[in-house]
């Protein structure tokens, strides 16, 4: 697998290691059963919601570690609105581009950072809780990427169909029997949904 001096450099050394104590926000993503796991810290200036700090702590891969170093960096010194516009395509391009493979990693650091920044919001009363829809549904199906081409099963028109009744989501999704990430994509869509606890069940047809 072939990776960029970049994402070498923020994986040796990586930048805003560790956990800051007492912090205005905090998030964890992922799940170290499944491979990555990202938690992100911050500290604002309630006068002026600056991100101050930014710590990131990591389980997994070279290039979960190097997402949260790059993105980290990205967030330190913004202001929670431009913090907000940094996307996963922006954190991989600041590392020089990630293998279509990896490119996950970059969708669960800004995942990451934006439910840190979302409960600081909600906390001080600068944003209000969404409620749970097939819209959430979706947007969550944007954070998983095929691995083949790097890219959200959205975008690649791989979801047909979007159903949520009676805490049971349904997702139809078009993948060839041969295709490798098949299986892949079925277990990430199971284990982003199973997230959260308005979903009782998940059903993936293929």
């Amino acid at each position: 697998m072939q990776y960029s001096q970049k994402v070498l450099d923020h994986f040796m050394k990586p930048h805003n290691v560790g956990k800051i104590e007492n912090p205005d926000a905090e998030a964890t993503e992922g799940s170290p059963a499944c491979g990555d796991q990202i938690s992100i810290f911050l500290k604002i200036d309630p006068e002026t919601n600056i991100i101050d700090d930014i710590k990131f702590q990591s389980y997994g891969c070279a290039s979960n570690i190097a997402t949260g170093s790059i993105i980290t960096d990205m967030a330190i010194g913004k202001s929670i609105e431009e913090a907000k516009k940094i996307t996963w395509e922006s954190a991989a391009d600041a590392l020089d581009g990630l293998p279509a493979v990896k490119m996950h990693c970059s969708v669960l650091a800004v995942d990451t950072l934006k439910k840190a920044i979302k409960k600081y919001e909600i906390k001080h009363g600068l944003a209000e809780e969404e409620s749970f829809s097939k819209k959430t549904i979706v947007e969550e199906l944007r954070k998983i990427i095929y691995p083949g081409v790097g890219e959200d099963i959205v975008t690649l028109k791989m979801v047909k169909y979007v159903g949520f009744e009676n805490g049971v989501a349904t997702i139809d999704v078009e993948i060839p029997k041969f295709d490798k990430y098949r299986d892949n994509v079925v277990e990430e869509i199971e284990e982003h949904l199973e997230a959260f606890d308005e979903i009782k069940e998940v059903k993936v047809t293929i």
